[in-house]
């Protein structure tokens, strides 16, 4: 593989470490510090009815810490921001300033991640392969590229709210691989293949080029899925199956309990849209793999298709209790996919919240889907199985009762999200018997005060106003293919 040079003797070491952690995981899973977190949080007591009842999820595209918040406000309050890291040599290389769009992207397949992570020495980034979009004249990657931070202009709204409200600085990407299976998992805690299954999807499918992925994508689609129970990496991502899973979801709780609950996203066939790809979401109008629309009462109820419907709904209070929000390509933070409106874009969402109705009840999580390939010098906590855990990723809490211009150094994971939804409007486990990622996260606590007085909002400064996305006529658009 092109991540590596000398693969055999690295998967060798990789595949010892592997078993090594999972071993310990295991070990500490029985003493009862298990998971991401360090602890299953449904111990503390919940907040007072009423002072939250509107959750908002941002879901944002392919950044870390290291990389997306070189801020020197949030370091000089002790934010876990690295200046230079590791390469494979061992030598110390400086990261260096970078704009927000740029025109190559980096690697962040599930062995992307184990070249970076590298048994958790955290020197591998340079291994991490460099694309540049065919026959792209402008696209020539600086000398060590996965080794950038974003320049401050570019990510001002971001910076404001970080410093504003609670920044995590300990985050971490639950699985450990692109955006496909992480979609599945903010809204159920795995990507399993079926409910009990040892086998997790854990790449994005063949055939993106379609636009159709998921339960709706070409009969010829694959994807890759690893065996989590194997913690060899030579051979335990060998199969493919038809990218369709079905598996046990969040939405399903909230339904079973009538709150209402809606998914905006751009585009249908998207592999940021997760619905589509469990099939009890999508509810394809033919049985897969031979579908080609989504048409179930899951999709048709609660899946918002539209750039801006999730402006529209706020303004005309139809802000469902819970929202998860998916970027057009351009507003993602993807390289080689962003143009840049991406801090633009999340500052206009929270805006419209908080100068609403909505902003004495509602929690807001600003989150990115993987690392995308940056560099980040913090490994993962544990090792959980051989999918789980990833890289960090940012975190933004925001709410009347985040705590203010805080720093979390809690360690926090996809599943915290949802334990945190689960926790306000007290929903069980997705599931309890097999024992998703909500099951091992904490649930945000350390994130919120609900006995301080609310904080008052104040619009976060941002280069584009909601009104530029709202007048935006161009065709909606996801990612080609990550």
């Amino acid at each position: 593989m092109r991540f590596y040079r000398n693969v055999r003797s690295k998967m060798v070491r990789l595949r010892v470490v592997l078993r090594l952690t999972i071993v310990v995981s295991l070990a500490s899973l029985l003493i009862g510090l298990s998971g991401c977190g360090g602890v299953a949080s449904n111990n503390n007591q919940p907040p007072p009815p009423g002072k939250i009842n509107h959750i908002v999820v941002i879901f944002q595209e392919n950044r870390t810490p290291d990389n997306l918040f070189h801020d020197p406000v949030l370091i000089s309050r002790g934010a876990d921001i690295a200046s230079s890291g590791l390469n494979s040599q061992n030598q110390v290389i400086v990261l260096t300033p970078t704009p927000l769009v740029t025109e190559f992207d980096l690697g962040h397949s599930h062995h992307a991640f184990l070249a970076e992570w590298n048994g958790g020495l955290m020197n591998g980034a340079d291994q991490v392969n460099v694309n540049c979009p065919p026959g792209d004249p402008n696209c020539v990657p600086p000398p060590n590229p996965q080794f950038q931070y974003v320049q401050a202009s570019d990510v001002q709204p971001y910076f404001t709210m970080a410093e504003t409200y609670t920044f995590g600085d300990r985050m971490f990407q639950t699985n450990q691989g692109p955006s496909f299976p992480a979609h599945q998992y903010i809204v159920s805690g795995t990507s399993a293949v079926s409910e009990k299954s040892i086998f997790d999807v854990s790449e994005n499918p063949t055939n993106t080029d379609t636009g159709l992925t998921g339960c709706i994508a070409p009969p010829d689609t694959t994807v890759k899925i690893i065996d989590t129970t194997n913690a060899d990496p030579l051979g335990n991502e060998t199969q493919t199956i038809y990218p369709c899973t079905d598996h046990p979801t969040l939405t399903d709780l909230l339904d079973a309990k009538s709150i209402d609950w809606k998914y905006y996203a751009p585009i249908v066939g998207s592999i940021w849209t997760a619905p589509n790809g469990i099939e009890h979401m999508c509810g394809p109008d033919k049985k897969p793999p031979n579908g080609t629309n989504c048409v179930g009462a899951e999709w048709t109820k609660h899946v918002s298709i539209g750039k801006t419907n999730v402006l529209d709904d706020i303004s005309a209070g139809k802000l469902a209790p819970v929202s998860w929000v998916i970027p057009t390509n351009k507003a993602s933070d993807h390289a080689a996919g962003t143009d840049g409106t991406g801090p633009s874009w999340v500052a206009s969402i929270v805006n419209a919240i908080g100068t609403s109705q909505y902003w004495k009840d509602t929690a807001i999580i600003i989150t990115w889907d993987d690392w995308g390939g940056w560099y980040d010098h913090v490994p993962p906590p544990s090792i959980h199985n051989s999918y789980e855990y990833g890289l960090r990723v940012p975190l933004i809490v925001i709410s009347p009762f985040a705590k203010a211009a805080h720093i979390s150094h809690v360690n926090h994971d996809f599943g915290s999200v949802l334990k945190f939804i689960e926790k306000m409007f007290s929903l069980p486990e997705i599931d309890p018997a097999v024992g998703y990622a909500d099951s091992r996260a904490d649930d945000l606590s350390d994130c919120f005060d609900f006995n301080q007085t609310p904080l008052p909002f104040t619009p976060i400064p941002a280069p584009l106003s909601a009104k530029y996305f709202l007048n935006d006529k161009s065709p909606p658009e996801g990612p080609d293919n990550d």
